[in-house]
């Protein structure tokens, strides 16, 4: 298709393609810090969809959490708080393309440039709740001074300021005490999230009486999130404009899977739709079986297929899923040795691990095992290391799946520095670099070494590579023929032998 480029108008209130305007007109229920791909490919198309049903009937008050997320919040006022979102892959079996503009922003805040009216939307009666997403460093507490009308920078210092604000607006209303839900990926950041706020409060002497009602009224909900959301395709962009007749800047695409688990009372639904609207949200009283298999199964799948197929030359999520071998490999990893080590309802774990798989064909998303290997041995320690020692002592034998990984992992980081990175080459010579702590990528380094100098036998590194307390947080040399079958798949290995090689067979 031929198109000038210049005829083509920016994604605004106006573009014949917006169909629900009028929800960016509900009252402002929500305060969100965080105007980044993840919350508007998550949370916001939540909150717009549950508008749809004629549920919710709430908008959204959007704000960066970083002076940096100023040229974003700009485009997000420039687009009229609109932006469109793409949904790509597969879900249950059925290929899933599906393109809407999300319309759920009514009020766009840079707390930098705007901090007067950043805190002047506590004084709203209709807010009721604060969700974020500004990375796991977001949730550190850090001592900074509150000033008069400067603003502050750090989430929790931000979000303490402002519940100060309403806090004295409404002269301690226990009514009007929010529910903070925090998306940043660590471990129960509501409860971190709430420590943070109250050690604000004693920093800056805030009265007693505040700090209480922070404590009693407001509720810090722990939750955890799973969505792939892979933001703007640049590669598509322009055909797709050229399709839709309108740019947009702050285009999100997604894959069609989600899920939102939080710690709390499920009456909480009644406030915040999601699960009525059909979403996938479990309002849970223990979050640890949900976070336990995203961290076993999934990212455990992760850890699992990228050494091995680097070694194997393969790039991408998608090429290990499409390889026959590797397909077979991680659906036993999966279903035989890493959800029996489970100790949750096994069917669904089982589901959960079919719905991984599916999720890693999705053609749309790029993942790179490059980037998945990034500290792999630490991911090793708490993803997969935890499914070996399990299994071992349910089952009385090695899990053979797990095994073929860690001598996978061994043989990745045989590296040499060149220029000041670590380089290892793949069975068939091809160039990749590892990046991990110093400290474990120069033990590898001088292991391998050692080993090629004909200094130490293999059988000689594989048992310093178990017993480094370092690595593992403790000796593993101690675990029944872990160092025997170790060496039998590492010698292959080394020889160049595929990582499969036998697998599968009687």
């Amino acid at each position: 298709m031929n198109f000038n480029k210049s005829q083509l108008k920016g994604l605004s209130k106006d573009t014949k393609a917006v169909q629900y305007s009028h929800m960016m007109d509900f009252p402002i229920k929500v305060l969100q810090i965080g105007e980044g791909n993840f919350l508007r490919g998550f949370f916001d198309w939540m909150i717009y969809e549950c508008n749809k049903q004629g549920h919710f009937l709430g908008s959204i008050a959007v704000t960066q959490p970083r002076p940096s997320g100023k040229g974003k919040i700009e485009e997000v006022k420039r687009q009229d708080g609109l932006y469109t979102l793409m949904l790509r892959g597969f879900h249950q079996g059925e290929k899933v393309e599906h393109t809407e503009i999300i319309s759920v922003f009514s009020k766009v805040i840079d707390p930098y440039g705007e901090w007067m009216d950043f805190l002047a939307l506590s004084e709203n009666p209709t807010l009721e709740f604060v969700v974020s997403n500004t990375t796991e460093a977001g949730l550190n507490y850090q001592p900074i001074p509150l000033e008069e009308g400067i603003p502050i920078e750090s989430f929790p210092g931000k979000l303490t300021a402002f519940l100060y604000h309403r806090y004295l607006h409404f002269n301690g209303d226990a009514e009007k005490g929010l529910t903070m839900l925090p998306c940043e990926l660590l471990e129960r950041n509501g409860d971190s999230l709430k420590q943070c706020v109250l050690n604000h409060s004693r920093d800056w002497d805030l009265p007693k009486p505040f700090m209480e009602w922070v404590d009693w009224n407001n509720l810090f909900l722990n939750s955890l999130v799973d969505r792939i959301v892979t933001g703007f395709p640049a590669n598509e962009a322009e055909k797709l404009f050229a399709s839709w007749g309108y740019k947009d800047t702050l285009l999100n695409t997604a894959e069609p899977y989600h899920l939102w688990a939080i710690e709390s009372d499920p009456s909480i639904d009644e406030r915040l739709p999601l699960q009525q609207s059909g979403l996938n949200v479990r309002w849970v009283k223990d979050l640890v079986p949900y976070q336990m298999r995203k961290v076993r199964i999934l990212n455990g799948s992760h850890t699992l297929m990228a050494p091995l197929g680097i070694l194997s030359g393969l790039e991408e999520v998608k090429q290990v899923i499409d390889h026959p071998d590797f397909n077979r490999f991680l659906s036993n990893a999966i279903e035989k040795e890493i959800i029996p080590s489970l100790s949750f309802d096994q069917n669904e774990m089982m589901l959960y691990g079919e719905s991984v798989l599916e999720r890693f064909k999705n053609p749309f998303v790029h993942h790179l095992l490059a980037d998945i290997s990034l500290n792999s041995i630490s991911k090793f320690k708490v993803r997969l290391l935890p499914t070996l020692e399990e299994y071992h002592m349910a089952k009385g034998k090695l899990p053979d799946c797990i095994v073929r990984g860690f001598s996978g992992l061994i043989r990745f980081y045989k590296v040499h520095e060149l220029k000041g990175s670590y380089i290892g080459k793949s069975f068939a010579g091809k160039v990749y670099v590892v990046k991990d702590d110093l400290k474990t990528i120069e033990f590898f380094k001088e292991q391998w070494l050692g080993y090629e100098r004909g200094e130490i036998p293999l059988r000689q590194l594989i048992e310093a590579t178990l017993s480094n307390q370092y690595l593992w947080g403790k000796d593993l040399s101690g675990i029944p023929n872990l160092g025997n079958e170790l060496c039998q798949y590492l010698e292959g290995m080394i020889d160049g032998d595929y990582p499969l090689k036998g697998f599968g067979q009687s």
